[in-house]
């Protein structure tokens, strides 16, 4: 078993917000949803290597009402500490915060974690 992706919400057009944290502030990639699917809202995001491997998939759904997952969240682990820091800097460049107060609290990784663009949690590691 393997995980195929994780969701997470956003208000009724939210999309841009999402696109703006995940695509240009994470460096995911959009992929078009399947027909059945794209009338629901929402968009969908990959992480793929250069050589067109997906190495994480996130979803990022509408939810009415809406509520961030304050707690619950999706935890990308990154190739290396300084493309952590690379996409922290992205990110606070981009105006969203970045909370370091637990970057040695998980043995083996540097952990920072982020709130996407409607406050939903997210952890980057490395």
């Amino acid at each position: 078993m393997r995980l195929h992706h994780v969701q997470v919400a956003c208000p009724p057009g939210g999309e841009d917000a999402a696109r703006r944290f995940y695509g240009a502030g994470l460096g995911l990639t959009e992929v078009d949803k399947p027909a059945e699917l794209a009338g629901r809202g929402g968009v969908w995001f990959r992480a793929v290597t250069p050589d067109g491997a997906v190495t994480a998939e996130l979803h990022v759904g509408i939810e009415e009402p809406f509520a961030p997952a304050l707690k619950a969240h999706p935890a990308f682990l990154l190739t290396d500490q300084t493309t952590l820091e690379r996409t922290v800097r992205r990110l606070e460049r981009l105006g969203y915060g970045v909370d370091r107060s637990e970057g040695s609290s998980f043995p083996g990784y540097r952990r920072v974690h982020t709130g996407d663009a409607h406050g939903n949690r997210v952890e980057l590691l490395a």
